[in-house]
């Protein structure tokens, strides 16, 4: 397997909260806000801010795609479900790569590795994601993984970073996810959250995705058919929720459409809603 195997022995001290910046040094803070001015940030709604998935109904529901420079986080249906959000995380650093070229960097535990598996090199190959645009990242601790999140989230020579923490992946709190969220906007990267299970609690991510697997029809020699996947947005920042079933054509590294795509809840009650309604007025 080309990709490359990085092991880092970063002790918490690596991922520090604001308190513990704040105490070592107090203009930490605004140096960090200096080092990514807002001028370098594309507006939200830009053709350059958006990953667009192809299908018209979760374009639309994302108010023309999936927000790049920002944060997203997934999580598998059931524990059965896990491989689907994976899955489903693949594709979405895919489009990524695609679009602008650059590399994938994955980021897992030792726990989070033993629990779902690692990533194949010939699967990833066939599934659209070409090898030598894939980093892998292993550490001991989900802290280590966060740190490795921000800063991957940080570089320009990324496209994409998916993070995995086993588990509810508490220790990707709100303050946890609001500094990956500002790194994701700052970087202008997509930052990918897979938690093994769903997390109850506040996130600061701009999308919450509940993922399972979604029965495919098969080819015209009675085969396997394409990989479909039935995505449930259960929070989204931008718009309204849904439910959709998709199906990921690897060849042409797009989702297709299918017949189901149900119940476009009302946006959630937790933010501001009067832009959407101005627009779809």
């Amino acid at each position: 397997m080309s990709a490359t195997l990085i092991g880092l022995g970063l002790g918490p001290a690596h991922f520090p909260t604001h308190e513990r910046d704040a105490a070592r040094n107090p203009a930490a803070t605004s140096d960090r806000n200096r080092a990514f001015p807002l001028s370098c940030i594309s507006p939200l709604g830009t053709e350059e801010s958006v990953l667009r998935l192809g299908v018209h109904a979760l374009d639309a529901a994302l108010q023309g795609g999936l927000a790049v420079g920002a944060l997203h986080e997934l999580a598998p249906a059931s524990e059965l479900q896990l491989g689907a959000a994976f899955g489903f995380a693949l594709t979405l650093a895919t489009l990524a790569a695609a679009k602008d070229g650059r590399q994938v960097l994955c980021i897992t535990t030792e726990f989070a590795a033993r629990e779902g598996g690692v990533p194949y090199g010939v699967g990833l190959d066939l599934f659209g994601l070409p090898l030598e645009r894939l980093l892998i990242l292993r550490v001991a601790h989900p802290r280590e993984a966060l740190w490795g999140f921000e800063e991957g989230l940080k570089s320009r020579a990324l496209a994409a970073v998916l993070a995995e923490l086993p588990q509810e992946g508490e220790a990707a709190d709100f303050i946890a996810t609001r500094r990956l969220a500002l790194a994701a906007q700052a970087g202008g990267r997509l930052g990918l959250l897979l938690r093994h299970h769903r997390y109850a609690l506040p996130s600061a991510a701009m999308t919450r995705w509940q993922i399972a697997a979604a029965a495919s029809a098969p080819d015209r020699f009675g085969g396997l058919g394409g990989t479909r996947f039935d995505l449930t947005l259960e929070r989204n920042r931008r718009g309204r929720c849904g439910r959709f079933i998709v199906e990921w054509n690897h060849d042409e590294r797009t989702f297709v459409p299918q017949a189901l795509s149900l119940g476009m809840a009302e946006p959630a009650r937790d933010r501001s809603d009067r832009a959407y309604r101005r627009r779809t007025a």
